[in-house]
């Protein structure tokens, strides 16, 4: 049961191209922003998308293949687990986000 502890599995595709970090120490980080969509019918019968958007990160291999083959617009399947940060901006505000942290990915879609 504790592989189901902070599991996060999504199928969306990407709204930008990832933006790639390559820290001190070589290791890369690959940020990106995906989409999932779902969709029903309103009280008035109609059909509706709700789109919503997740920051995703990953880390070192995973990195590398993104930078490679990923790119706006491809549709992708990710796991990972959800974390939470937070820091202080330049004006001394403190921010917060949230993100996956995937360490699996799948490409989808056309080659």
């Amino acid at each position: 049961m504790n592989t189901l502890r902070n599991k996060v599995q999504l199928i969306g595709n990407l709204g930008n191209d990832p933006e790639i970090i390559t820290m001190d120490s070589g290791k890369k980080l690959a940020k990106f922003s995906i989409a999932t969509n779902e969709s029903y019918k309103n009280a008035q019968g109609e059909r509706v998308t709700d789109t919503q958007w997740h920051n995703v990160i990953a880390w070192g291999k995973t990195a590398d293949i993104i930078e490679s083959y990923v790119t706006k617009g491809k549709e992708v399947a990710i796991e990972g687990k959800l974390t939470n940060r937070s820091w202080e901006d330049k004006e001394g505000v403190k921010r917060y986000t949230t993100e996956v942290v995937c360490n699996e990915l799948l490409m989808l879609g056309n080659k």
